[in-house]
């Protein structure tokens, strides 16, 4: 192809291509997937030089395992599909929903806000007595197959109420909470545990398990750790750093699609 002669299309095949490589280096990045990964890309270029040399032995050969190679990619790399796919189907919803905002097609009374201030001033309020805690926002994903793990609840999100579902003498405090909009609708919820080999040592069960939610459904995590009191924050199957909680607040109500 001449190199004058580029088209449009081209310019956003290329687009496409760098956008989509950037996805899945982002989802495999600090896993063991990324050494595979490369090999994959470094596999590939050598299979289309070959190509391009006319090398037809070396090059059929490359060819042929790369092919029969993507049925065992597909078992190698199902958790990072998954994760990939829900991440472009819950930016494009979010997106979506930013708009038909925008042209006032949600109407206030169909809105229901999430009390974020409740959230993390409860945070903040067990942080300092280092009491632990595991909070799981609904994005859109549902969470029916985790909230009958535990105890079903109705009840207007508040602090108070969140300070005492976790109070180490209460009998919901083990477990998650889930929350929908701005109503608590499950205590005591059983959470999947992440089996990533990429989690320091010093991260207990909470921690596995809102990493486990995270990469199964859209769902937002905030962990406040028992032993040092620390709040964190799981989005997407990964910890979201943050400095101040105003930042954390700006975050996720951005990742709410506020």
């Amino acid at each position: 192809m001449d190199l004058l002669d580029i088209r449009i299309i081209d310019i956003i095949d290329i687009v496409l291509v760098a956008f989509l490589l950037y996805y899945l280096y982002k989802l495999v990045k600090g896993t063991v997937a990324i050494n595979i990964f490369a090999g994959i890309v470094i596999l590939y270029v050598i299979w289309k030089l070959t190509e391009l040399l006319e090398m037809e032995l070396l090059s059929k050969i490359l060819g042929g395992f790369l092919g029969v190679g993507m049925f065992a990619l597909i078992v190698v790399f199902q958790q990072e599909i998954r994760k990939f796919l829900l991440m472009v189907g819950t930016t494009n919803f979010s997106a979506r929903k930013r708009v038909m905002k925008k042209f006032n097609l949600f109407s206030e009374e169909e809105e229901a806000h999430t009390n974020l201030n409740a959230i993390l001033e409860a945070c903040q309020k067990l942080s300092g007595m280092h009491t632990g805690a595991l909070i799981v926002i609904r994005r859109n994903n549902s969470l029916e197959f985790v909230k009958s793990t535990g105890d079903p609840m109705q009840m207007e999100l508040n602090q108070p109420i969140l300070e005492s579902i976790f109070f180490k003498n209460s009998p919901l405090h083990d477990g998650a909470v889930i929350i929908e909009e701005n109503t608590i609708t499950a205590t005591r919820v059983i959470l999947p545990v992440s089996d990533s080999k990429s989690l320091p040592h010093r991260f207990g069960l909470r921690h596995r398990a809102a990493l486990g939610i995270t990469e199964k459904t859209d769902a937002l995590c905030l962990i406040v750790s028992e032993e040092n009191g620390q709040i964190s924050y799981v989005r997407e199957g990964d910890f979201v750093l943050h400095d101040t909680m105003a930042e954390l607040k700006e975050m996720i109500t951005k990742d709410l699609g506020r």
